[in-house]
């Protein structure tokens, strides 16, 4: 599949001239006259190269692409910057915000060079990722060694949460920092002693309020990881309650991440699908009746009903 190249520029010969340059390279190319257009654009594609102008109304480049570094970690970003900025522009570089710099007005030959530059380097960016990728789900399964019952728990909870994302309009991005957290939202089990992840009963008072500790374990870890923001909330919060009784932060409502909400609503489906020690697993219909008996107080209303239309599908 050809890349897809991201111009941002306020000036719109700029985009036009841009655009007729790459459109016969084999590359898709977009192009946006703000910064705020440019994020909805990198929220709902895979960019593997931005080219933004620094000199923006409203927000300027440096500030669009720290922006996108948040959002898409993996697009490339080069800046087309006037002598002017030259100083700024050259901070950023060394700051690991912008990859290349094109002066303004640029030749020909210097933009293709910096484009093909950045593709070789996304392309590079993401054989690393999959690599990375195959690292934390093998963690995940070390992980899931410890508690006897929950084998397959995290790909399983990771199939749904993505289902579920799909449904909600999540974008690609948001969707695989869904599966990464959902594989690793247990991590922090591992501190937990065995004989009370496989207790055959259900556990004391103080046995839970140890097992709740995971949930800030497993975060320090993923953080320590530099994994991204939305992952870190995924394994911090799955296990906050919609009606802000849960934990740790006994956050509320949309206060939870979103990625955390529908990672919960996957990790209480999954849980009531399979045999526990302490209880049989539930019927498709019993599960229905269970999830939509915590519609509002422990899970989002909305994120149970996109999960219904997932079952049903």
């Amino acid at each position: 599949m050809a890349e897809t190249i991201l111009f941002v520029d306020d000036e719109k010969v700029y985009l036009d001239y841009t655009r007729g340059l790459f459109e016969n390279r084999g590359l898709t190319v977009l192009t946006a006259s703000s910064g705020i257009e440019a994020l909805q654009i990198v929220n709902q594609n895979i960019i593997a190269v931005v080219v933004a102008d620094n000199q923006m109304p409203g927000m300027n480049g440096l500030e669009l692409l720290a922006k996108i570094k948040e959002i898409s970690p993996h697009t490339v970003k080069i800046m087309m910057t006037g002598s002017a900025d030259l100083a700024t522009t050259l901070s950023a570089i060394n700051n690991g915000e912008v990859f290349r710099f094109v002066v303004k007005p640029w030749k020909d030959t210097e933009m293709v060079k910096a484009v093909k530059d950045g593709i070789r380097r996304f392309r590079i960016l993401q054989s690393l990722k999959r690599e990375d990728e195959f690292v934390l789900h093998s963690l995940a399964q070390t992980i899931e060694l410890k508690d006897a019952c929950t084998k397959g728990h995290c790909d399983r909870v990771a199939t749904i949460a993505m289902q579920i994302a799909i449904k909600l309009g999540v974008s690609e991005n948001k969707q695989e920092e869904i599966k990464f957290g959902s594989w690793l939202h247990d991590c922090g089990k591992i501190g937990v002693p065995e004989a009370v992840l496989n207790a055959p009963r259900q556990l004391t008072e103080e046995e839970f309020e140890l097992v709740k500790n995971h949930s800030v374990w497993g975060c320090t870890v993923v953080r320590k990881a530099n994994l991204s923001e939305a992952v870190q909330n995924i394994v911090l919060y799955h296990h906050e309650r919609y009606d802000g009784r849960g934990y740790p932060s006994g956050l509320q409502g949309n206060d939870i991440p979103l990625e955390a909400r529908i990672v919960a609503v996957a990790d209480v489906y999954d849980a009531l699908s399979v045999d526990r020690p302490y209880r049989s697993k539930l019927s498709r219909e019993q599960i229905i009746e269970t999830i939509d008996g915590m519609r509002g107080t422990y899970l989002d209303p909305e994120i149970v009903d996109a999960l219904f239309a997932v079952i049903d599908s």
